[in-house]
């Protein structure tokens, strides 16, 4: 039994849920956002909640019965909050900058790196910080990992990019004699 896919989640005020041939559709405030989901599962909405039943009893159906629930619930969420993401860029030299729809960025390489910032996303960037936000959970977190994977922190100095309250592991390095 899935602890996530037996809760009903409540569906605030301004917004709304639709679901038509598998594709459900949340709007709220911020946008809309649309999914299409497989019918293992059923989604039921009623009286402004949405509760999920599984149509089956095997392991894959299981599997996709809280998946679904955390879906929609990061649907809602999004619709009606948005999410954000901050990257701090610690490091020398290390700049970031936000010229239209690309991020470019001076990363210690011999060349500039340049980024394509998706549709749907919005980037801001202050000294030594990425502020990445959006109405899509995934879209948003995906595109802050693509960044930080271009600059991972190292562990002596702690230069390149971490998430906000990331801890970054730091090793001693070489002792002089």
């Amino acid at each position: 039994m899935s602890r996530v896919g037996k809760q009903i989640l409540e569906i605030p005020q301004k917004t709304t849920v639709d679901l038509n041939n598998g594709v459900l559709t949340v709007k709220g405030p911020k946008g809309e956002l649309s999914r299409t989901f497989k019918s293992v599962v059923a989604i039921n909405i009623a009286d402004n909640t949405v509760s999920f039943v599984p149509q089956k009893n095997d392991i894959a159906t299981r599997a996709l019965w809280g998946t679904y629930a955390s879906h929609v619930s990061n649907m809602i969420k999004g619709v009606n909050e948005g999410y954000v993401v901050k990257l701090i860029l610690d490091g020398i030299g290390y700049k970031a900058d936000v010229v239209g729809t690309s991020l470019n960025m001076s990363l210690g390489f011999s060349h500039p790196v340049n980024v394509t910032i998706p549709s749907g996303i919005t980037v801001a960037s202050e000294k030594g910080s990425i502020t990445i936000s959006g109405i899509d959970k995934e879209a948003v977190n995906l595109f802050a990992s693509q960044i930080r994977a271009m600059k991972k922190p190292e562990p002596y100095k702690g230069k390149g990019f971490r998430y906000e309250k990331e801890v970054i592991k730091r090793k001693q390095g070489k002792k002089s004699a």
